[in-house]
């Protein structure tokens, strides 16, 4: 059984990141993080009422072990206090609005593990406000469009995270449609394991997999992307502006990649993220490759105990049918 943290524990680091005279009467572990904890500490005292705290200790994260994999990869797991912080200045200095930070530690004097105090954004998610108020979420959508515009024209040569970039590493691989070609294969051997129905066609989605990495011309450029931006990993403020959380893996990647997660992610809202000028071929591989991972990576996440089965389940069950639906007709 797991133990997360408890109330007494969060104390010392909250207290630090607020100042004297305010104390710590409650805490929430929020739902839904699959690699690091997330918590709502409720304060009394001069400052804000309620901060948020990641904490990137090992009993949070609910992934089976990664041994072996390069830290460096794109596709690596992003998770951890300097991947967070890299990408938070990197969107704070492009405008783009993050939790605001402050405090984090990797020192561990106060805290077991890697920690960050940020602001409680207290509006809610935008995933929220498309159910609830769909005319304030079409202005918000706009709002995400515009911030989304002002990543991906943000370029560079080389791809990788953020933080990989700005240490002088260089990211694993030869080009993104390579990579994700390589992903795509590994999903697929895994997923043909798990679920029958990928595994009774396995040869033919690898066939068209590498049938769609070949039509894939080169490129020089890359943008700047969230890599997994789903309505609830944007916040709305008091203001009702936008906020974008969980950016661990922000990095330089093609656009193609952000635009396919989006469109599965907003369904019929996509048309106000979608942009002109996408490369069809990319996009065509990348959708099955989204696909497989979608099937393999929850089916993957289910092996180890984490909590909410049923929604990982469906998740993967929706994207086997969506994936064998890619298969050109014999």
């Amino acid at each position: 059984m797991r133990q997360f943290t408890e109330t007494e524990a969060l104390s010392g680091i909250v207290c630090e990141a607020l100042g004297a005279g305010v104390h710590v009467v409650g805490v929430d572990r929020l739902r839904g993080g699959s690699k690091k904890g997330v918590y709502r500490v409720h304060v009394d005292g001069p400052r804000a009422a309620s901060v948020i705290v990641y904490s990137w200790a090992g009993v949070e994260n609910f992934w089976p072990g990664a041994e072996g994999i390069d830290a460096a990869h794109p596709f690596a797991p992003a998770s951890g206090l300097i991947p967070f912080l890299a990408a938070q200045r990197r969107l704070d200095l492009l405008g783009v609005r993050v939790p605001a930070v402050l405090l984090a530690d990797d020192g561990r004097r106060r805290y077991p593990a890697d920690v960050a105090v940020v602001e409680d954004v207290a509006g809610g998610t935008l995933e929220a406000l498309l159910d609830t108020d769909p005319a304030r979420a079409a202005g918000a959508l706009s709002e995400l469009a515009a911030m989304l515009d002002v990543m991906h024209q943000q370029h560079s040569q080389q791809y990788g995270r953020v933080d990989v970039l700005e240490r002088g590493d260089k990211a694993s691989g030869v080009s993104c449609e390579q990579l994700v070609l390589e992903r795509a294969l590994g999903d697929l051997a895994e997923a043909a394991e798990r679920d029958s129905r990928i595994g009774s066609v396995a040869a033919p989605l690898h066939d068209r997999l590498q049938e769609l990495a070949a039509r894939v011309s080169p490129r020089r450029e890359h943008g700047l992307i969230h890599g997994e931006l789903g309505p609830d990993h944007v916040l709305v403020d008091a203001s009702g502006h936008l906020v974008l959380i969980d950016i661990e893996g922000l990095m330089f990647f093609d656009v193609e990649w952000e635009h396919v997660f989006l469109r599965l992610r907003f369904g019929e809202q996509y048309p106000a993220l979608s942009r002109p000028g996408l490369d069809p071929a990319r996009l065509d591989l990348f959708m099955l490759a989204m696909r497989l991972s979608l099937v393999a990576g929850p089916l993957r996440l289910l092996d180890g105990d984490f909590p909410h089965r049923t929604p990982m389940l469906g998740i993967a069950e929706h994207n086997a049918k969506e994936a064998l639906a890619l298969l050109p007709l014999s």
